[in-house]
């Protein structure tokens, strides 16, 4: 195992830890920017009007992307695994 293949496998694991993050995190912080600005304008500086609006929108966004996030961490899992005699050899 050498050390460029060390480096491609992490490399390869921190893409696509940044895909399967990626959407989610995005929605979290549009919600809450959108919601900043809301309270911004109208002076209401509640807590639970950020935490609620964005626990929604994420659970939406994993409901809607889940499937989608779970074969692609399947098929990585899989590739990863087929690396095994590679590793070892």
């Amino acid at each position: 195992m050498s050390i460029g293949f060390v480096v491609t496998l992490l490399r390869n694991s921190v893409v696509q830890t940044l895909i399967l993050a990626a959407p989610v995190l995005l929605v979290a912080m549009t919600i809450g920017l959108i919601i900043s600005i809301f309270q911004a304008t109208t002076s209401i500086q509640d807590q639970s009007l950020t935490f609620v609006p964005k626990i929604l929108a994420i659970f939406v966004t994993l409901g809607l992307l889940g499937a989608w996030m779970a074969n692609s961490l399947i098929n990585y899992t899989i590739s990863i695994f087929n690396l095994i005699p590679q590793m070892a050899g």
